[in-house]
């Protein structure tokens, strides 16, 4: 079994950062039980909504030995994304849409992918052995990864956070069969904060450290591939893709910086986009305007029925008429939206009127009950 020297160790990190990387950290492959346990209890919980993946490879995802026997080390490598503005300042900007910092940018997967592979491809060249690669697109847990390698901890909010860099870093990992010194995890912890947990519109946590990701604004705009429950809309107001009010929200972000890597600079026109413009996306324009992002992967259905539920939280009338179009759309899960939308901005007398003229010739069940629960939401209102 090959061993780095600890100069080999000082290159290896000196190569994973002229790469691009902020930080380069080593583990050994093998991060113990507890990470296992608290999956298994959130799965047992149904905390993962419809995110069934996570369910179909719990086995490996429980522990990277598991996934892969031969795996000895574990080089954690992170990025730094920070913003230059606070997340949260579109908040009082009903028209416009709140996009989640990560997603502003070049979709991060491409980015740190080609990085990790150029490395693991040094690794063999120089050191030997055999590596495989995993940036968030398998059962890897690279946090936990993370946290023991001491690139930061875990905060209360079940999110990476970094001494040096707050709450904005994004991870990748590198498995290898070689014997590598590891790092000592980091020193910090959230104390007794709870900023984040009082953040969260939804209220996700049920405690700290424990995420009901079914109730999580970046689950219900991004993962689910349902409508979005009514008892979460009107907490959504403007996010359209993610929430960041958890991280953003985190004392730790004083020491933030603001990211510097010019191949995930945030593309200026998803900074602040208005609603009423991206309602009338139709699938190719969604694709061109989101082009290389990690928005155009949800699809151009589930963005506008986001959208639409950012529209209804506007109560501004005036969208009215575009968002009375989307009530023929191909997709029930636009229609849907598009129905609570309007029952959010209109009145009784003009919601009667499209009730009558569309409901009858609606033919998805769904989109049928939340026209005649929002019919009925209308009746019982005080003239």
């Amino acid at each position: 079994m090959a061993c780095l020297t600890q100069l080999q160790k000082e290159e290896l990190v000196r190569f994973a950062q002229e790469q691009g990387f902020d930080v380069a950290r080593v583990t050994g492959a093998d991060f113990g039980p507890e990470p296992g346990k608290y999956l298994d209890e959130f799965l047992d919980k149904n905390h993962h909504g419809d995110m069934d993946w996570l369910e179909a490879r719990k086995s490996w995802r429980q522990n990277p030995k598991t996934l892969w026997p031969e795996a000895n080390s574990a080089v954690v490598l992170a990025l730094n994304y920070g913003p230059d503005t606070d997340p949260r300042m579109l908040a009082d900007q009903p028209d416009h849409g709140i996009i989640s910092v990560y997603a502003r940018r070049k979709d991060y997967h491409d980015v740190i992918k080609k990085r990790l592979k150029a490395i693991a491809r040094h690794m063999v060249q120089t050191f030997g052995g055999d590596v495989k690669v995993f940036v968030d697109t398998a059962p890897v847990m690279e946090k936990p990864l993370a946290a023991a390698a001491g690139v930061g901890w875990q905060g209360k909010h079940t999110n990476l956070l970094s001494r040096d860099f707050g709450s904005w870093l994004f991870l990748g990992v590198i498995l290898s069969t070689l014997e590598i010194d590891p790092d000592p995890p980091a020193k910090g912890g959230c104390g007794s904060c709870t900023a984040c947990l009082d953040a969260c519109p939804t209220q996700a946590f049920e405690a700290p450290y424990k995420l009901n990701a079914s109730r999580c604004i970046s689950y219900l705009t991004i993962e689910t591939r349902s409508h979005i429950p009514r008892e979460f809309r009107s907490a959504i107001e403007n996010r359209i893709y993610g929430c960041d009010d958890c991280l953003a929200a985190c004392p730790w972000n004083k020491y933030a910086q603001i990211s510097s890597e010019m191949a995930i600079m945030p593309k200026e026109e998803l900074n602040a986009p208005l609603l009423a413009q991206l309602v009338e996306l139709q699938d190719a324009e969604f694709r061109v305007f989101f082009a290389q992002t990690p928005v155009k992967r949800l699809g151009r259905n589930r963005f506008i029925r986001n959208v639409l539920i950012a529209l209804g939280n506007t109560k501004d009338k005036s969208h009215m008429g575009k968002i009375e179009i989307l009530l023929e759309d191909s997709s029930p899960i636009v229609r849907l939206a598009a129905v609570w939308a309007l029952g959010q901005i209109i009145g009784k007398q003009e919601y009667l009127r499209l009730f009558e003229k569309y409901c009858e010739n609606e033919n998805d069940p769904a989109v049928q009950a939340e026209w005649n629960l929002s019919m009925k939401e209308m009746k019982n209102e005080p003239s």
